[in-house]
């Protein structure tokens, strides 16, 4: 819609969209409510991607038996 490109009209724009319809008087909590889950998901990310790091890089392969030997002779032809 924008071409990839949101400029200083687009973003008045939509400022003055949220103004009116949470109020001036939402705002502020509304700020300070996204900041927290904002702080909150990037701790989370780190969390993760700190547990991805102390895992071990490839699991031991499961054992497999070894495989059955072959008849050491053809059976009898018919």
């Amino acid at each position: 819609m924008f071409g990839g490109k949101i400029g200083a009209p687009e973003l008045i724009l939509i400022l003055v969209v949220v103004i009116l319809l949470f109020g001036a008087k939402k705002l502020p909590d509304m700020a300070r409510s996204l900041g927290k889950s904002a702080r909150i998901l990037k701790s989370e990310a780190k969390a993760m991607k700190d547990d991805k790091s102390s895992a071990p890089a490839d699991p031991p392969a499961p054992r497999r038996s070894p495989p059955r030997s072959a008849p050491s002779r053809p059976p009898p032809a018919t």
